[in-house]
């Protein structure tokens, strides 16, 4: 995870902050940046000249975090999917998360949403910062976002038939 982000712990600091929270939560279902219960809020933080996807960007992660703003400091959507389905991988879990990970940014708000609230009826934290740094870069070619997120819902566990044995 790149340093963390100033707009990231801002949003934290009002995680006690119920008016402010349910001014973000408006902005949910809407195209980002474009609830207007939501501009004092994430107007005076916004950089200054920031491009649309920048603007958009902070818009899309204040209204989610007010949705669900438990935070933790470690993993990325992969492993927030991963522990919130438990011992097992569901068929609808997976098939939703393999959904998240083929959209376009165009297409992205409303999937996180169902992500978030699903991860919230689950009690999981989600590490906010990372997710902020990751949104950056879901445009990018080599989808290395999509695959560091893959790698961890996926990964390697054990058989629970194994008993040590490589």
């Amino acid at each position: 995870m790149e340093k963390k982000s100033d707009f990231i712990t801002y949003l934290e600091a009002l995680k006690d902050e119920r008016g402010k929270l349910a001014a973000l939560r408006r902005g949910l279902g809407m195209p980002p940046g474009t609830c207007a219960a939501m501009y004092p809020v994430v107007a005076v933080r916004l950089p200054r000249n920031c491009s649309s996807f920048e603007e958009q960007r902070h818009y899309l992660i204040a209204a989610l975090f007010g949705s669900h703003p438990l935070s933790q400091e470690q993993g990325n959507m992969g492993d927030h999917m991963r522990r919130a389905s438990g011992e097992k991988i569901t068929t609808a879990v997976e098939r939703r998360f393999t959904r998240l990970l083929g959209l376009h940014w165009e297409d992205l708000a409303n999937e996180l949403r169902q992500t978030v609230s699903f991860l919230r009826s689950k009690g999981t934290p989600v590490n906010w910062h990372q997710l902020f740094f990751d949104l950056r870069y879901w445009g990018h070619e080599d989808r290395f976002v999509q695959r560091k997120w893959a790698n961890a819902f996926w990964g390697y566990l054990p058989d629970q038939n194994e008993s040590g044995k490589e």
